[in-house]
């Protein structure tokens, strides 16, 4: 194995022989044989240890072990102590999934702090095997019957083409210390009763399972990667970009077939994976919406609109005359003038004696009523968005101007009667929108 490595990392993992990474290592004998090769190899890196505290002292014995094993071979470590449960009772997820959240935002932040290059997982073969037969059993697409990837992003897994076996033959002969964790004996978990039972029965079917798998997924991965050229053409066609917003054409949409399947590959890399929902949301009413983990999708007439999830504003703002801007973030530039200049929507002239008490910048919030220009009488805001077909994203972006309780302007359309200048105004303040 060690003759394998050496050669395997020079012409696949380059990268790793240039600059220093982090080794992620459970103690288990999977990365402590990859923690050994790579030392052997004379590979600069530093290790990471996650302690999730699932399974009590056995954990923390896992991390001491780890810890020590640094020590001895002179590797600088880091080990962090997870609130697991915690984390996945607040968030609602499984334990597996909060796991995995919680250890790759801990590896970017390492990767960031001490100026390292890549996060390298001691995932291997038959890793790969029992993920290809859990997302079968549970249902997937191509992309899950694709195999790990040996890169993603900043992760790097130079351990795939190894097995289980030769990994734990090779740790008995150099004499390798382990750990084992005694979760992986419970047939309780479907990767558990995969590993002990299907797996070996497989692998005594034929001798020839384990290379005949690996050209599956070489065909299987050349499949996905045209679909996903192709999906990236057609996403770059249909998907309209405006500022942080995605607008899809609903007609656009329906001349794909076969829809259900465009419907997934396009949507899920936004966390959209159920597809007879989004076929409901096309066939639903303007405003309704449906939300993955990262996105908002809103059926608005004729398009799907998608755009990032993100805490709502509810802050009010002060705004002074002369002054440009708000912290770098607020687009109003407020001028005294002595004479109305060009009208535009993004423009509007008051009378600053009218504004008994300054101006104050906030969005628009539900009850809200102001007297539009040019009209007698007063009007619910929620019925100008209406008159004027905002869709929902527009109305809770929209920017609302205010005097005290009092709306002055619906930033970039609509003025209030009662701030106009008249023939006897005396001080004029420009307001214009720079956004």
């Amino acid at each position: 194995m060690n003759t394998r490595f050496k050669p395997h990392i020079e012409t696949n993992f380059p990268e790793l022989c240039d600059r220093p990474f982090l080794l992620a290592c459970s103690g288990g004998v999977d990365s402590m044989v990859l923690w050994h090769l790579c030392r052997d190899y004379g590979l600069h890196f530093e290790v990471a240890h996650c302690n999730f505290g699932l399974r009590g002292a056995e954990s923390d014995a896992d991390a001491a072990f780890v810890q020590e094993t640094a020590k001895n071979w002179n590797t600088i470590i880091h080990v962090k102590n997870f609130k697991t449960v915690y984390y996945s009772n607040l968030n609602k997820q499984s334990l597996q999934e909060s796991a995995r959240i919680l250890r790759y935002a801990w590896f970017r932040e390492l990767l960031d702090t001490h100026q390292l290059s890549y996060t390298v997982t001691a995932h291997q073969a038959d890793d790969v095997l029992e993920t290809f037969l859990i997302n079968l059993i549970r249902g997937t697409g191509l992309e899950g019957l694709s195999g790990i990837p040996q890169r993603a992003e900043r992760i790097r897994r130079p351990f795939l083409p190894f097995e289980r076996t030769e990994i734990e033959a090779y740790a008995r002969s150099r004499e390798i210390p382990w750990r084992e964790d005694s979760s992986n004996s419970e047939e309780k978990y479907l990767r558990n009763r995969l590993r002990h039972t299907v797996i070996p029965n497989l692998k005594d079917a034929d001798s020839r399972m384990f290379s005949n798998f690996h050209k599956t997924l070489g065909f299987l991965s050349g499949s996905n990667a045209l679909v996903r050229n192709h999906i990236s053409e057609i996403r770059q066609d249909v998907f309209q970009k405006e500022g942080e917003i995605i607008r899809i054409p609903l007609d656009s949409l329906t001349q794909l077939k076969p829809l259900e399947s465009y419907l997934y590959e396009l949507f899920r890399p936004f966390g959209f994976t159920d597809w007879k929902a989004l076929h409901r949301l096309m066939d639903g009413i303007s405003g309704k919406e449906i939300r993955s983990l990262s996105h908002r999708l809103l059926r608005d007439r004729a398009a799907l609109l998608l755009r990032p999830l993100q805490d709502p504003d509810t802050g009010v703002y002060p705004v002074f005359p002369n002054v440009e801007e708000r912290d770098g973030q607020m687009p109003l530039a407020i001028q005294n003038v002595t004479v109305l200049g060009e009208v535009r929507p993004d423009v509007l002239y008051v009378d600053a004696e009218t504004l008994k008490e300054g101006l104050q910048l906030r969005k628009w919030k539900k009850g809200d009523y102001f007297y539009p220009l040019g009209m007698n009488g007063k009007q619910k805001v929620s019925k100008y968005f209406k008159d004027h077909k905002f869709n929902l994203f527009e109305k809770e972006d929209q920017w609302i101007l205010c005097s005290g309780s009092e709306i002055v302007w619906l930033v970039g359309h609509r003025p209030d009667e009662r701030f106009k200048v008249q023939v006897g105004t005396k001080q004029i303040l420009k307001i214009e929108w720079i956004g």
